[in-house]
């Protein structure tokens, strides 16, 4: 990873998460010295993940979760590895997954976004999938802008494929999607673009959004809201009031 050819956003990611070599870390050290906005961004990233700690302090996962995890991100076991562990190597996706794990079974109960305090739990934790899918290689799982090759991506992956619509003419390219685990099960994570951000949009089924439809945490602007018995969750460091007329743009959409 260079500096040359890299969004300064995403150094910054991999700079707090350790990821960049010893040259690569003192030029981006050099970067936020001279760059405010850079700073500001180190901070929030510092401050999310301070929360994530105090509020979900890391447990074991049992074998049985973990291994619906491994299922949920398309790992395979084989008799020399029993699905209850992760392979030597694993990709970035079972990497962020096994952050989902320990948080999941730390919380416990109010995982459950019907249960009290649930949907608080299920901002940090869709606001903690859009962190680290900034900071890996590729924000996605399935790349493409065409809705039609996106949606049948999902199937099999999960109980249902989402609804995912075309928003390029309102300023919002499909970028692709992933699958992130929210609330114990795998749920389907749309991704747009606006000029140099990007949008996280989950669906959760017979999930709850949050009562003031909004939030912000460490920086990010969450808003969600309810539809046909699903709940949306959209996260990005776009500004309220852009990240607002893509949620409307979306929810007035056809398909």
């Amino acid at each position: 990873m260079s500096p040359s050819d890299t969004d300064p956003k995403l150094l910054v990611h991999a700079y707090v998460d350790g990821e960049l070599d010893p040259a690569h870390a003192l030029e981006v050290e050099r970067m936020l010295a001279d760059d405010p906005a850079l700073a500001a961004e180190r901070e929030r990233v510092e401050a999310l993940r301070g929360a994530i700690r105090e509020r979900l302090p890391r447990e074991q996962a049992s074998p049985e979760l973990a291994r619906r995890i491994a299922t949920a991100v398309g790992m395979r076991s084989t008799a020399a590895q029993p699905p209850s562990r992760l392979a030597a190597r694993p990709s970035w996706r079972a990497l962020a997954a096994s952050v989902v794990v320990a948080a999941l079974v730390a919380s416990g109960a109010t995982w459950f976004v019907g249960e009290g305090g649930g949907t608080s739990a299920t901002a940090d934790m869709v606001v903690a999938s859009h962190m680290r899918a900034l900071m890996a290689p590729a924000s996605i799982d399935v790349a493409s802008s065409d809705r039609h090759t996106v949606k049948p991506w999902f199937n099999g992956r999960i109980p249902e494929a989402p609804r995912v619509v075309d928003l390029a003419a309102e300023g919002f390219p499909l970028v692709g999607g992933r699958v992130d685990v929210i609330g114990r099960a795998p749920v389907a994570t749309l991704v747009y673009r606006h000029r140099q951000h990007l949008i996280s949009l989950s669906a959760v089924a017979g999930g709850r959004a949050l009562p003031s439809g909004r939030a912000q945490i460490a920086g990010y602007n969450v808003l969600s809201w309810s539809d046909d018995g699903v709940a949306y969750w959209v996260v990005s460091d776009l500004a309220l009031g852009d990240l607002e007329t893509f949620a409307k743009a979306f929810r007035t959409a056809g398909g």
